[in-house]
């Protein structure tokens, strides 16, 4: 079935529009979405009337407006594992004052459903709805793993390993290596392979079916995430933590 193209179009400019917190002029909006200036003004006049986009009289800049927010507040309300979740995560990053996200697969991608901030004066730029790529993170990875060999070898073949960083893992064969052993040791490393200087240590959430549902880390600079702090304590209060959120969501495997 062929998607409607206005509909389509106006998407594209919500996507679009939500990478850029603070705003676009319709000159550089139109060339990220590939538009005329006058198709992507005459969509954003609807989208503003229903309050999907918000514009700035002052930079005559387009942001996202509330009724996304709205929205998504509602996805999240009625989410079972942000609910369930927060709790845990909350403790886990006053516990050890890192910043925790939670997150859950979408296409190639995953995508940021939670974020419980740090106190610690350096932190982590993110936000709940933004993306990143599967390959290069550690949640991404523990999110692959729970997938049957068959999926995963097929959504590895279509990926396009693009370096975020001089550590991203490039290879194909070497990230299918990667994903068995996170699968084997129930946790994934983010080794500076999605931003520079970031460390970042991962774990499974299961569902009743024991079925990998969601994923949640801890990340920081590397110089307070390190590896030797990774093996001595976090490798624990991950599966600890992953096994009591797991539990709340009717999990009842070991």
């Amino acid at each position: 079935m062929s998607n409607v193209q206005s509909l389509e179009r106006a998407l594209n400019i919500l996507n679009k529009l939500s990478e850029f917190p603070d705003g676009l002029q319709i000159a550089r909006l139109s060339e990220y979405v590939g538009l005329t200036k006058s198709t992507v003004h005459r969509l954003l006049a609807t989208l503003v009337n229903m309050n999907y986009v918000e514009k700035n009289p002052e930079t005559d800049k387009y942001k996202i407006g509330l009724q996304v927010l709205f929205l998504s507040r509602n996805i999240l309300n009625n989410n079972d594992i942000v609910n369930t979740a927060k709790p845990f995560l909350e403790k886990i990053s006053k516990d050890v004052n890192e910043t925790v996200h939670l997150c859950i697969q979408d296409h190639e991608d995953i995508v940021y459903i939670d974020k419980i901030e740090c106190t610690q004066a350096i932190r982590m730029y993110s936000r709940i709805g933004s993306r990143a790529p599967m390959y290069s993170t550690a949640v991404g990875k523990v999110l692959l793993s729970g997938m049957d060999q068959a999926t995963i070898e097929e959504m590895v073949a279509n990926i396009e390993f693009i370096p975020k960083t001089p550590n991203t893992i490039t290879s194909k064969v070497a990230f299918l290596e990667e994903i068995e052993q996170v699968r084997n040791q129930g946790y994934a490393l983010d080794n500076a392979e999605n931003q520079e200087g970031l460390q970042c240590i991962a774990a499974p959430i299961f569902d009743h079916k024991g079925k990998i549902i969601a994923s949640f880390s801890i990340s920081g600079p590397s110089n307070r995430v390190t590896m030797e702090l990774i093996q001595e304590s976090l490798i624990d209060k991950m599966r600890d933590y992953s096994l009591q959120i797991s539990r709340n969501l009717g999990y009842t495997g070991a």
